[in-house]
């Protein structure tokens, strides 16, 4: 045997997210397998997602559908795609009773009556990028119902607040695919290695610098954001900080994590109450984010501490990343 060959043969493989999961499901709130079932099924879906994103071009499901979905907004072909693996997943694994999505203006009920979870996901964030190979995302937040066992779910499941969730994270698809999340114990990132069709552990202790040197955001709408917007922003510039702005939530995110930064998606003029959805986007990047040491907020409010509406799409302005911006952020907002 040759020593390139006994140095590969030396080198372990790592640990799958399987094995991670079984590892971790004693620090799970309710140990008795149905979470680590669902979080499962949700790289399960995303591992194939990974693969419609992988031959998009090729298979011609690009493009848009040339309908809305609920928020108005035009649906792309690989939105329909990916929200239909996600709720046939979620269905078939068994522990969802409900599935929430962007795509749908209702509760999904999966039919699993006695399923003691429900998800809120954006199946496919940023989208309409894929047609010029720009990175993009799921998003995902779960809960433990509160409505009663046997029966349907129903919008309380869903409405419990930011806190509630006992697990979030999401998926990106890009030059590598990552599922990265947490459970409330921290947060572990997973890399996909598709010629073993696996997710192995790669980031085991995901902490985002409390400074940075990242700003994102659309600056575009400069004259339409509110005025302790553009004064940190301009406080940004005279640092020399970098504008990094992608266009996908998750991409810009998952880039501020690792590297430090803030993202911003303030509120403007003609959208005062802000644009992204706080079921699914809002509150699990916040979560997330909080166990990586880092900040969330709707400008002087936590975004964790923001009590949903009855409305199921209710949207939210987002700031969210290192501590010390988003703290400084906060201050500027508060006066």
């Amino acid at each position: 045997m040759s020593q390139t060959t006994e140095n590969t043969l030396a080198t372990p493989v790592g640990i799958t997210l399987e094995r991670y999961i079984m590892r971790k499901q004693s620090e799970f709130a309710y140990a008795t397998g149905e979470l680590s079932q669902l979080l499962r099924d949700i790289a399960l879906a995303g591992k194939i997602v990974n693969r419609e994103v992988n031959r998009a071009g090729l298979s011609r499901i690009t493009g848009a559908m040339g309908e809305k979905n609920v928020q108005g907004e035009n649906q792309q072909k690989l939105d329909v795609e990916a929200n239909i693996r996600f709720v046939r997943a979620l269905t078939n694994g068994g522990e969802a009773c409900a599935v929430l999505s962007e795509e749908d203006e209702d509760i999904i009920q999966t039919g699993n009556v006695n399923g003691k979870y429900v998800v809120a996901i954006d199946p496919l964030d940023g989208s309409s990028n894929i047609d010029v190979n720009v990175s993009i995302g799921t998003i995902f937040g779960i809960y433990r119902r509160v409505s009663r066992i046997g029966g349907p779910a129903r919008k309380e499941d869903f409405l419990q607040g930011g806190r509630a969730q006992i697990a979030a994270g999401y998926v990106l698809y890009g030059s590598s695919t990552m599922l990265v999340y947490t459970t409330g114990h921290g947060v572990a990132g997973f890399t996909y290695e598709n010629s073993l069709g696996e997710f192995f552990l790669s980031h085991p202790d995901i902490k985002i610098p409390r400074q940075g040197p990242v700003f994102s955001c659309n600056e575009g709408n400069w004259f339409d954001y509110p005025e302790f917007v553009r004064t940190f922003l301009t406080t940004c510039k005279e640092r020399r900080l970098t504008a990094r702005y992608v266009g996908s939530l998750v991409a810009d995110y998952h880039r501020n994590l690792f590297t430090g930064g803030i993202y911003l998606y303030p509120p403007t003029v003609d959208k005062p109450g802000g644009k992204l959805r706080l079921l699914y986007e809002c509150f699990p990047l916040a979560f997330l984010i909080e166990q990586a040491g880092g900040v969330a907020v709707t400008g002087a409010d936590l975004v964790l501490d923001v009590h949903p509406t009855s409305d199921l799409h209710q949207r939210a302005p987002l700031f969210v990343g290192s501590a010390d911006l988003v703290e400084e952020l906060r201050c500027k907002a508060t006066k």
